[in-house]
């Protein structure tokens, strides 16, 4: 590995998967919690930390969120790309499994 790819910085965050908008859906969720709960108590630190709270917690649900829907995502791909290479390899041949057999036709005895 190189010093580039081992160093971390902020600008490095887009080549994270899910990371973007994990963050950026924390930041969302840290305004809103902090706001409502000095809205509704007017206590300054306590709002923020109940938003720093919020922003821990809708991160790091979206960041599993995104994670689990990719690893769905990246299953499903793989299965239809095995598949289509099954369908390559094998059509016309007697292994084919959408080719009927030829004493299967038309119901002749």
């Amino acid at each position: 590995m190189s010093s580039e790819e081992k160093s971390f910085s902020i600008a490095n965050i887009r080549n994270i998967p899910c990371a973007r908008e994990a963050i950026l859906h924390g930041a969302g969720g840290s305004l809103v919690a902090g706001l409502l709960h000095f809205l509704a108590t007017s206590r300054v630190k306590r709002s923020f930390d109940v938003g720093f709270a919020g922003f821990m917690v809708t991160t790091l649900g979206s960041w599993f969120y995104c994670r689990i829907n990719n690893a769905k995502l990246r299953g499903q791909q793989r299965l239809i790309q095995d598949g289509i290479k099954n369908k390559v390899m094998y059509e016309g041949t007697t292994l084919d499994p959408t080719s009927k057999p030829k004493g299967a036709q038309s119901g002749t005895s």
